[in-house]
């Protein structure tokens, strides 16, 4: 989204404040002919990834869109594949999610066992089925699915 700091009405900065209230999350760009550090700290601040002042050339504006569209797409990705992880461990049965959190917290399955009260033989099964569940080629793409999956404030795992 390209904004002019000065929009009849409302500022472009206070447009900006409440789709951040509202959490939409979409790229601003930010432009103005009456430019202060103050209002481009606040700008900056509240996420615009650029900010341009007029006049400005066209190739700068093109620069600040192209980088504005990479970031949008990079953070979908991102999004996309966090919401998968979440729905695969939505999927997991009450006790493999308590072997995905020991696991991907680095206890080892005798530690799980007996913190669990299971055989080790049980635990390893449980953690077979997690894997497979979780798409996880190794211990570390679990890892790596727990931290995208980590309880946010607020939030239960």
């Amino acid at each position: 989204m390209i904004l002019d700091v000065r929009l009849p009405g409302t500022s472009g900065l206070d447009l900006q404040d409440m789709l951040t209230r509202l959490d939409v999350r979409i790229p601003v760009i930010l432009m103005t002919g009456y430019g202060d550090v103050p209002m481009t700290v606040r700008g900056m601040k509240a996420g615009a990834l650029d900010f341009l002042t007029k006049p400005f050339r066209e190739q700068e504006m093109l620069d600040a869109v192209a980088a504005a569209v990479n970031l949008d797409r990079r953070q979908r990705e991102a999004a996309r594949k966090r919401n998968e992880v979440v729905q695969r461990f939505a999927r997991l049965t009450p006790r493999e999610k308590q072997i995905f959190e020991m696991v991907s917290a680095g206890s080892l399955n005798k530690n799980v066992a007996a913190d669990l009260g299971l055989s080790e033989i049980t635990v390893k099964i449980h953690r077979g089925r997690v894997m497979k569940k979780m798409a996880a080629r190794s211990i570390a793409d679990l890892v790596r699915m727990a931290e995208l999956i980590a309880p946010r404030s607020g939030e239960a795992m």
